[in-house]
């Protein structure tokens, strides 16, 4: 079977999928954008109302700050693949619960299977606890690859959070950018341009 193929199986899956109590209020099944198969995966916590209505993940503000940092370091959509925990909004935007992340669990391990990448950036602490069963201190584990199953995954403030302290915008840029030297040190991606300060 076809990688497209495959990938038309797995998306109907997440349409119709009916895990948790998102499906009754979602208005769509958020499942990523990017390419299909990428060496970086970017994985964040829900959907939020932008997202829920667009169907694609990151697109409000906060996706807005996202795309700015990987524009920074001349990333394309070629480049990564953007997803996250939850595929459905979770109501008011608030955090998912430990039982709609453990309901979507499944379709997110066969997300990685079908994407394939080499490194995973995980934005912010649902992400983090979803990966590693364990409540993250951010200023202790952002910032340091941890390997784990063959994938090296570092993790980093959600932009939505360094919306709301924009001190952290830089630290985010940062992380970003030892991911980029990870992915050309590894020759999967171009070397990045160098960044005006």
């Amino acid at each position: 079977m076809s990688n497209d193929n495959k990938w038309e199986l797995f998306e109907a899956e997440c349409k119709n999928c009916t895990n948790c109590g998102l499906a009754d209020t979602r208005t769509n099944v958020v499942i990523y954008r990017g390419s299909k198969t990428a060496p970086l995966m970017i994985v964040g916590e829900a959907p939020g109302n932008n997202e829920d209505l667009q169907g694609l993940p990151f697109v409000g503000r906060s996706g807005q700050l996202l795309q700015f940092l990987l524009g920074s370091y001349g990333l394309t959509d070629e480049d990564y693949h953007i997803c996250n925990i939850c595929k459905c909004r979770p109501p008011e935007n608030r955090r998912p619960t430990a039982e709609e992340v453990k309901a979507c669990k499944t379709l997110l391990g066969k997300q990685f299977g079908l994407v394939k990448p080499k490194v995973v950036l995980l934005c912010g602490s649902t992400a983090y606890e979803a990966f590693f069963n364990a409540k993250p201190v951010m200023k202790d584990v952002r910032g340091k690859f941890i390997e784990r199953n063959g994938y090296l995954i570092m993790t980093t403030f959600h932009p939505a959070y360094a919306l709301r302290n924009p001190k952290m915008k830089a630290p985010m840029l940062e992380d970003l950018g030892l991911v980029c030297e990870k992915l050309v040190s590894l020759g999967l991606i171009k070397p990045i341009p160098k960044i005006n300060e």
